[in-house]
């Protein structure tokens, strides 16, 4: 099953990290946020990737065509022939299949562009700047149960800034931050190619198009995820998913 990521946006939310290199490179324990998402559904047997980029998408050709000399040790003969030994041998059993969407494209417009190379009947889809530790046979086995055009993952997020409990104009107690009881897209989908018949001819908003008529045909399912989620929206959240790399905390990888 191809998995598709959207590669393409500004990430404007992240001012001058995003002015020189796309937002999915932006480095998480030194490799980059793209890499991580792919190396998660990697661990889950899934390798054949579709990338949709626009900005900046070069850098992001540029990065996987040299991904191998960037995560390895290696010695350097430079006697006329450049011969190369490698100290390490980290190599990721991809298949990579990069498709310039454009710049300006929304991303509705994105998917939509890379019908053509979805070859079975179910694929899976997800944003170039959340990491997860999400079940994803249980997302499959849930979605094919729901029998539904598409299903998305739930999750609840943390509110940004703390609640006070209020009674009869009393402040009682403070909630630092609380986990939302309500939930909000957090990408990691799957779908059935019917989802294409959903895209209207002009760009459009994945969000706002698409995902809008699925959930008024009721053929839209979601899968709640309780674990770990986090969506780098800013750099705020740079610095603390950092953090936890520099403590070996990483959920999003099985073998962490």
């Amino acid at each position: 099953m191809k998995v598709v990521i959207l590669c393409g946006g500004k990430g404007t939310r992240m001012g001058q990290e995003t002015e020189f290199r796309p937002k999915p490179l932006i480095l998480i324990g030194g490799k980059p946020i793209l890499w991580h998402i792919m190396k998660f559904y990697s661990s889950h047997g899934y390798n054949d990737f579709i990338l949709c980029i626009g900005y900046k998408g070069d850098m992001i050709k540029q990065y996987f065509m040299e991904m191998y000399w960037r995560n390895n040790d290696f010695t350097l003969h430079i006697d006329g022939n450049n011969k190369i030994d490698y100290q390490t041998h980290e190599n990721e059993n991809w298949n990579i299949t990069m498709i310039d969407t454009g710049i300006e494209t929304m991303t509705g417009g994105r998917i939509k562009k890379i019908e053509k190379y979805i070859d079975e009947d179910e694929f899976m889809f997800t944003y170039g700047d959340g990491l997860s530790n999400i079940n994803l046979q249980e997302l499959i086995d849930y979605h094919r149960k729901k029998n539904k055009v598409a299903t998305l993952t739930g999750v609840h997020p943390t509110c940004s800034f703390g609640l006070m409990n209020v009674e009869d104009g009393i402040v009682k107690a403070f909630r630092e931050k609380p986990v939302l009881n309500d939930m909000v897209n957090g990408g990691y989908m799957i779908m059935n190619k019917k989802i294409f018949s959903y895209f209207p001819e002009e760009d459009c908003a994945f969000e706002e198009g698409p995902l809008v008529e699925l959930a008024k045909d009721e053929q839209l399912a979601v899968y709640e995820h309780q674990g770990f989620w986090k969506s780098i929206d800013t750099q705020k959240d740079i610095i603390f998913v950092n953090n936890m790399c520099s403590k070996g905390v990483m959920p999003w990888l099985i073998n962490n």
